[in-house]
């Protein structure tokens, strides 16, 4: 039978709904029992402990929580899951043929899938002729340098599918979107090099948890007075 621990959550679950519950109690109904190192409660604490809270327990692989005292790869990948169906139904998709609108737009559909990415990804957003949504492809990931960033690998998928125009955009683990002197730097060479190609630079936006940037709005992009 689960321990009076287990069951006083889900009771409130049932009476006052699940915004009535703290991360530690979500999780310990996610997890539903617990293991030879304690209840469920108690490794929902350890989990939330370990990785600083649930933002950071969004960042952690599936190895990381499987090497969790009592986890293992099964309960380690549900959360994952879990986690994953989250980012999914926050994220407020661009789908194919829409009109990309403004930096906002880009920003909403990224925003739930790069917040919690530990390390850098550099994504390109493919777009037609009138800037509607083709799709997005990860060509880089880890911290960001020229030679990481080169732009054989970012409008190589512009080429082979004969995007007319397309639209950086990265991710700051920081949390802090602000641009740096070598994103600045990166967005230059890539401007440069679409010309070119033939191939429109729209923007590049920075995405972070605070928040997002557009180098066009703020004034930072190639080219503007």
């Amino acid at each position: 039978m689960p321990s009076d621990v287990a069951q006083r959550p889900r009771e409130r679950l049932h009476a006052d709904g699940p915004e009535s519950l703290a991360d530690a109690e979500l999780l310990a109904l996610l997890l539903g029992t617990g293991s030879r190192c304690g209840d469920a409660a108690w490794q929902a604490g350890q989990l939330l402990g370990r990785n600083g809270g649930l933002h950071g327990l969004a960042r952690a692989t599936q190895a990381e929580l499987a090497a969790v005292p009592g986890m293992g790869p099964v309960r380690s990948a549900s959360i994952v899951a879990a986690l994953e169906l989250g980012r999914r139904l926050a994220m407020r998709r661009l789908r194919a043929g829409e009109a990309v609108l403004s930096p906002a737009d880009v920003h909403r559909h990224f925003h739930p899938r790069l917040r919690d990415t530990p390390h850098e990804r550099f994504v390109v957003v493919l777009l037609d002729g009138r800037h509607r949504w083709l799709r997005d492809v990860v060509v880089s990931q880890g911290t960001l340098t020229a030679s990481l960033v080169h732009p054989r690998e970012v409008f190589r998928p512009a080429l082979r599918e004969a995007s007319a125009a397309v639209i950086l955009v990265h991710n700051h683990p920081s949390g802090d979107p602000t641009p740096s002197r070598e994103d600045v730097e990166i967005t230059a060479r890539l401007v440069r090099a679409g010309e070119l190609l033939g191939v429109h630079v729209l923007d590049h936006v920075i995405v972070a948890e605070r928040g997002y940037v557009s180098l066009r709005e703020a004034g930072s992009f190639p080219g503007q007075s």
